[in-house]
């Protein structure tokens, strides 16, 4: 239970937070190759999940080579949390950073241009501006990060390294299915208890999330 926590609240905090920042600075910057850099972060959504857990896992257990040239050295960090995170991170990115893109592009640019005349920076204007209108936005995405690396089985299954001390709480209970075959109450208590945390989530940042998604439909 614990280690779902563990997981769950990084693998949501990283995507979201550069994300916000990428999304930042590909929607109001100006700059050589931007469409291109967001056309193609936009592309990796098409990339299945699955066909990315192993060149991931070798990359993290074996580091990379070319022929005998070593680019990255075995980086050792299986069997931790930081794999795990670091791969919710990669395969959370590339839609954090559409749909944030989108929501803050659809912030009125003379709002932009006026704290600009008014002497604010690109980042006192990200803190005191953009970032306060995009809560309804970031909350959105948080609850389905969150709710996505909660049920998650095949990343933490596949990076945790089988190490009993950080598996989720959707490890175990496959597990208890093969282990306690006729246990039932056990495996409907364990589901019970991980279906609380995600609705406790969703109904504390509803109305975040109903503005989130109603944001920019209605123009006035």
């Amino acid at each position: 239970f614990f280690n779902s926590f563990a997981i769950t609240i990084p693998a949501a905090i990283f995507p979201l937070t550069l994300a916000v920042f990428a999304a930042y600075a590909l929607a109001w910057f100006d700059f050589k190759g931007k469409d291109f850099i967001f056309f193609s972060i936009f592309a990796l959504q098409v990339i299945p999940l699955q066909m990315s857990l192993v060149p991931l896992l070798q990359l993290f257990a074996q580091g990379f080579m070319i022929g005998e040239t070593v680019i990255i050295p075995p980086l050792g960090i299986t069997g931790t949390y930081i794999p795990i995170w670091i791969a919710h991170t990669i395969f959370a990115l590339p839609l954090a950073i559409f749909l944030m893109h989108n929501f803050l592009r659809q912030i009125p640019r003379e709002l932009i241009e006026a704290a600009r005349v008014d002497g604010a920076g690109w980042f006192s204007l990200f803190r005191q501006v953009v970032l306060p209108l995009s809560i309804p936005a970031i909350a959105s995405f948080a609850i389905f990060q969150f709710l996505w690396v909660w049920n998650d089985l095949l990343v933490g299954l596949t990076f945790g390294g089988g190490k009993k001390d950080i598996a989720p709480l959707t490890i175990r209970l496959a597990e208890m299915v093969g282990t306690r075959g006729s246990g039932w109450e056990i495996l409907t208590a364990g589901a019970f208890i991980s279906m609380v945390v995600p609705l406790i989530v969703f109904f504390a940042l509803q109305r975040y999330f109903v503005r989130g998604l109603l944001a920019g439909s209605v123009k006035g």
